[in-house]
C-alpha cells in the first residue's frame, strides 16, 4: 500500500467535504447579502490564508470541520472569536428574518447531500448502471458455511429474505454483512421445484481488521461476468507467479469463474499446493501455474491466499437523467439504511463501539484503502460516503452543529409566541455546552480509533474496516 497516496486521498476527501459543506453556507449567506468575515477549513487558530473583500479565507490548526464566521453572529464567538463591532445593520446574520438564518444553516448539510447524490448520479450518466439479479438463485454454496446449515442448495430462488419479498442480491448482502456481534437467525423463503419453503440462515461472523462482518456463505447467479485483476500485492504468491494487474480472469483449476466473489471462495477455500489459472492477457489466453500463501484467520482457521485484487466489470446499462437519479437516490438511501441499522445495533447492545465507530484515524485508513485499490473511483466513492455522513450528521440537534442552530431558532419562534426570547448568554451557555460535547465526541472517536489500531498491529494485520473498505485481498 503507497501511504503517500494514501495520505493525499485522506486530505483532499476531507478536505473536500468540509470545503463543500463550508461553502453551502458561503453561497447562501452571500446571496442573502449577509457579511461573511471568515471562511475556514479547520478549527482553532488561523495557519494561513487570503482576506478578498470582507472575508478572509483560512485554513486553521485543527483539521476536524471548519466553519463561516458571519457578521453579526456571536453565538459561536467562544470557538470563533469575536467579530467586527462596524458591520451595517442591514448585513448582520442575527438580524435577518429567522428563515433567512435558518436557510443559511440548512445549506451546508444539503450541499454535502447533493455532493453524495451527484456522484453516483455522474457515473451512472458516465458508464451506466451496473446489471444485478433482481430475484438471486443460488449458483454455489461454500462447504461448512451458514447456507449449508441453513439447508440452501444450488438453484434455489430466493423469494423473501429478512421481511422483504422479492429482494435484491444488494439488500441481501446488505442485510448479511451489518450483524450483531452475536448474529440471529434471519427468516428467509425460497422457490425449489415450485414450491414455497421457509428457512432461517445464521450469518457467520468472520473478521475483517477489527470489524466483524457477516457471511452467509453462498453467490448468487449473476450471468458470465468479467472478473480482473486490478492489484497484485508484491512479494505475494500472484506475484511470484508473474500475474499482472489487467489480467482477465477465465478459469481455476479448469473451472469457468462467473464473477469474483466465486474466485474468492475458490482461492480461500483451497486446500492444494498450486492452482491453474487460465488468464486472458492482451487479447492472448494463457494459462499459469501459481502457488498459494497461507494465513489464519481470527479463529486459527487456515485460509489460502492468491494476493491479488479482484474485481467485477458486471455489464452495465445505459440509462437517462431519471432513471440515473432514482440509482443515485436508491444508492444512498441503502448506505442510510445500513448506517442506521448499525447503530440501532450499536444502541441496543448488540454490536460494540469499536465495530461500529470511527473517527479520523479510521476515515484516513479507508480513505488510503480506497485509492490504493479502486483509484479515482474509489477516492470518489468514499467522498460521497463522507459527505452523506457529514451532511446527516450536521442536522443532528447538537449545539454547535447547523441542527442544533436550526433548533436554537425554531424555539426561539415558539417562545416568541408567548413573549419569550433567549438572551444572549443564554445562547452563549448553550454553545458552550455544544461545544465540550463535540469535543467529547472527538476524544471519544479518535480513542476509540486508536484501540482499533492496536488492535489491528497486535494481530498483524492492516486491513480496513469492512463498512467502508472495499474487500480484502484474495
Amino acid at each position: 500500500m503507497s501511504y503517500i497516496i494514501g495520505g493525499l486521498a485522506f486530505i483532499f476527501i476531507l478536505g473536500a467535504a468540509v470545503v463543500i459543506h463550508e461553502f453551502g453556507h458561503f453561497a447562501v449567506a452571500k446571496l442573502l447579502k449577509i457579511r461573511v468575515e471568515t471562511f475556514s477549513v479547520g478549527f482553532g487558530p488561523r495557519l494561513f490564508g487570503r482576506k478578498w473583500g470582507h472575508t478572509d479565507y483560512r485554513v486553521s490548526a485543527i483539521p476536524l470541520g471548519g466553519y463561516v464566521k458571519l457578521g453579526g453572529d456571536e453565538s459561536n464567538a467562544p470557538i470563533e472569536g469575536e467579530g467586527a463591532s462596524d458591520i451595517p445593520p442591514e448585513e448582520q446574520f442575527n438580524l435577518r428574518p429567522k428563515w433567512q438564518r435558518i436557510a443559511v444553516a440548512v445549506a451546508g448539510p444539503v450541499m454535502n447531500i447533493l455532493t453524495a447524490l451527484a456522484i453516483p448520479l455522474g457515473a451512472a450518466m458516465l458508464f451506466g448502471i451496473p446489471v444485478t439479479p433482481t430475484s438471486p438463485v443460488v449458483s454455489r454454496i461454500a462447504p461448512g458455511s451458514a447456507a449449508e446449515a441453513a439447508g440452501l442448495q444450488p438453484g434455489d430462488r430466493i423469494v423473501s429474505f429478512n421481511g422483504v419479498e422479492n429482494p435484491t442480491w444488494d439488500r441481501i448482502r446488505g442485510d448479511a454483512l451489518v450483524v450483531p456481534d452475536q448474529p440471529q437467525p434471519i427468516p428467509m423463503a425460497i422457490e425449489r421445484g415450485g414450491a414455497r419453503q421457509q428457512l432461517s440462515i445464521v450469518p457467520k461472523v468472520r473478521k475483517e481488521g477489527t470489524e466483524t462482518v457477516g457471511d452467509l456463505g453462498f453467490l448468487p447467479d449473476y450471468g458470465l461476468v468479467p472478473v480482473v485483476i486490478d492489484r497484485v500485492s508484491q512479494g505475494a504468491a500472484a506475484d511470484r507467479a508473474q500475474l499482472k494487474p489487467g489480467d482477465r480472469l477465465l478459469a481455476i483449476d479448469g473451472e469457468q469463474i462467473r464473477n469474483s466473489e466465486q474466485a474468492t471462495q475458490y482461492i480461500r477455500e483451497f486446500k492444494g499446493e498450486q492452482l491453474r489459472l487460465t488468464i486472458e492477457r492482451d487479447g492472448q489466453q494463457m494459462e499459469i501455474a501459481s502457488g498459494v500463501d497461507r494465513e489464519r484467520d481470527d479463529k486459527g482457521n487456515e485460509r489460502a491466499r492468491l494476493g491479488v485484487g479482484l474485481v467485477d466489470d458486471p455489464p452495465r446499462q445505459r440509462v437517462g437523467p431519471v432513471a440515473a437519479t432514482s440509482y443515485a437516490v436508491n444508492f444512498n438511501l441503502e448506505i442510510l439504511r445500513l448506517t442506521g441499522k448499525a447503530l440501532s445495533q450499536f444502541f441496543t447492545g448488540q454490536r460494540s463501539a469499536r465495530n461500529t465507530i470511527s473517527g479520523p484515524i479510521g476515515i484516513a485508513r479507508a480513505a488510503s484503502t480506497s485509492a490504493n485499490e479502486l483509484g479515482w473511483g474509489g477516492v470518489f466513492g468514499m467522498l460521497g460516503f463522507l459527505s452523506l455522513s457529514l451532511g446527516v450528521f450536521n442536522l443532528l440537534p447538537i449545539p454547535v452543529l447547523d441542527g442544533g442552530a436550526i433548533f436554537i431558532l425554531l424555539l426561539e419562534a415558539v417562545l416568541g409566541v408567548v413573549g419569550i426570547r433567549l438572551s444572549m448568554a443564554i445562547r452563549e451557555r448553550i454553545q458552550q455546552v455544544g461545544f465540550v460535547m463535540l469535543l467529547l465526541l472527538m476524544v471519544f472517536v479518535i480513542s476509540n480509533d486508536l484501540l482499533k489500531e492496536a488492535s489491528i498491529w497486535r494481530g498483524g494485520s492492516n486491513k480496513p474496516p469492512a463498512q467502508t473498505a472495499p474487500a480484502p485481498q484474495k
